[in-house]
């Protein structure tokens, strides 16, 4: 029998009126209420219209037919830049065309088959990204785009201005090009798959959001933040599907809006714990027909942990610590981890809010003290478990060191961090702690000689990492009573970032102390 994780001050936050996501009901009610809180889509302003969405005149929208007309014309001729700026200037009078959009793609693709080539660089200036009307950003990406179609980038802008600028319909079909772009590259890019996400997540578009967050997870697997987000989002997909009327296009949606409410209204009663329970009842008869089918046994888990519920969470952490004793094979027990340590970041979640509503309460900053303790302590737990069955994960040795740093069993934590640099996905932040582990361990000239190592290699300077190597290794030169040194690292955190930790200070006293001794 697996123990139930403890529910630290449980009581105390109740009465503090903390909502506590560990609660079946409040997760599903929270499901519930973004029906009633999608951003920027389902609710209607009070014009009637869709909530941010941007509306076109329909005086505009002839005007610019007259555009498109034209540049489809002239792209029947070969002449295709002259096009492409035909149709810019149409969507400049309607944004929201998507055939136009879809026309103007197709001329930029046969260009380049036809070997035209990309803008000039004294001409892109003329056409900028970064400008403060977001409608002029998106005609000017999508205008480069058009020279160089390939360009995810570009893309990126497209998609963010039109975005913010109302766009909706636009930001869909660009998101769908860019998603199939950075899928398909030799080297596909985390970032556009996060702007991906959280642009499909604004526009409650949530099937589209979880590709985009399972995307991006295949790039950063360990990421346990952004499993938890895609589980969101895929239990937000099968909370909404099929609750709206929902129309082809943002556009038509404005002329359907009677229609939408009316089936807002129908369906507001609808929405409850049915759905999760029947998923739950489903997956176990399909697992329970076939006890030792795998996949079965995984969509029933999968079930019982999407209701981020203690009861189902420890219910599935009993069956998969069965299931590994019955088949002694390791990844059941370390599913049943993964729980374990979700809900302890949930719970940590609870406390670290509750304190900030009261950030002076002594005895609550004592139990979130003693909870992060024992959070951390379960953690280690865990990953030396993971260790002692995969020894060759990093990953997991990378955590486990990490959770010993924590705990401040620096001298445990320094052969991992030794063993785990010789991987290059941990060699800089390993590296980092390495030689924190020999600062915090008084071995102070092993962490000079470290951090020296590390800011070498470290390739990228200015970042939050790089300012942590260099104001530690400044601390390091104290500690070995080299202070101009010192005041030389500090002052190259000072010059990336003023108001980094301490540095100001620190800075002023060194030097005020070296023009004493003087």
């Amino acid at each position: 029998m697996s123990t139930p994780v403890k529910v630290y001050a449980l009581r105390r936050l109740i009465d503090r009126l903390v909502v506590l996501r560990v609660n079946f009901g409040s997760n599903v009610s929270q499901a519930s209420r973004t029906d009633e809180d999608r951003t920027n889509v389902t609710n209607p302003n009070e014009t009637g219209l869709p909530q941010g969405y941007s509306d076109v005149p329909e005086e505009d929208r002839k005007k610019a037919q007259r555009f498109f007309l034209q540049g489809a014309t002239v792209a029947g001729t070969g002449n295709y830049e002259y096009a492409i700026e035909m149709y810019v200037q149409g969507l400049a009078l309607d944004p929201e065309e998507i055939d136009a959009h879809k026309a103007l793609r197709d001329i930029s693709l046969k260009r380049k088959v036809s070997g035209g080539k990309d803008m000039g660089m004294f001409e892109k200036r003329k056409h900028p990204t970064s400008t403060k009307e977001d409608k002029t950003n998106m005609l000017n990406a999508e205008r480069l785009l058009a020279y160089d179609p390939g360009n995810r980038d570009y893309m990126v802008v497209l998609l963010q201005s039109a975005h913010r600028a109302g766009f909706y319909d636009t930001a869909l079909w660009i998101a769908a090009i860019l998603l199939k772009a950075n899928l398909d590259a030799t080297k596909p890019e985390y970032n556009k798959f996060i702007i991906l996400k959280d642009v499909y997540k604004a526009l409650s578009e949530y099937k589209l959001a979880t590709d985009a967050c399972y995307a991006a997870l295949q790039l950063r697997p360990n990421d346990m933040d952004l499993t938890g987000e895609m589980k969101n989002l895929a239990a937000m997909q099968t909370l909404t599907q099929g609750n709206y009327l929902r129309a082809k296009s943002f556009r038509e949606s404005m002329r359907n809006k009677d229609a939408q409410d009316q089936q807002l209204e129908s369906d507001k009663d609808v929405r409850s714990t049915d759905f999760l329970t029947r998923k739950i009842s489903e997956t176990e008869a399909e697992w329970r027909s076939n006890l030792d089918d795998r996949s079965k046994f995984t969509k029933y888990i999968e079930a019982l942990r999407t209701t981020e519920t203690l009861e189902h969470e420890n219910h599935a952490i009993e069956l998969l610590e069965d299931f590994y004793r019955r088949t002694k094979e390791f990844k059941w027990r370390q599913k049943a981890g993964e729980i374990k340590i979700s809900q302890l970041n949930r719970m940590q979640r609870t406390l670290a809010s509750s304190l900030k509503l009261d950030p002076n309460d002594v005895d609550l900053k004592k139990e979130y003290q003693a909870f992060m303790i024992d959070k951390v302590k379960a953690e280690l737990d865990e990953y030396k478990l993971i260790v002692e069955n995969y020894p060759t994960d990093s990953s997991a040795r990378f955590e486990m060191a990490s959770r010993l740093f924590q705990l401040r069993q620096f001298q445990d934590a320094i052969p991992i961090f030794q063993h785990v640099r010789n991987d290059p996905k941990f060699r800089s932040k390993a590296g980092l702690l390495l030689a924190r582990c020999f600062l915090e361990a008084g071995f102070y000239d092993e962490a000079s000689d470290t951090f020296k190592i590390v800011i070498e290699e470290y390739p990228h300077r200015g970042d939050e990492t790089s300012k942590d190597m260099v104001y530690w290794y400044g601390r390091t030169l104290e500690q070995l009573n080299e202070m101009a040194a010192a005041i030389k690292q500090y002052s190259q955190v000072a010059q990336m970032d003023f108001n980094y930790r301490d540095v100001q200070e620190r800075i002023k006293r060194l030097r005020s102390a070296a023009a004493a001794s003087k």
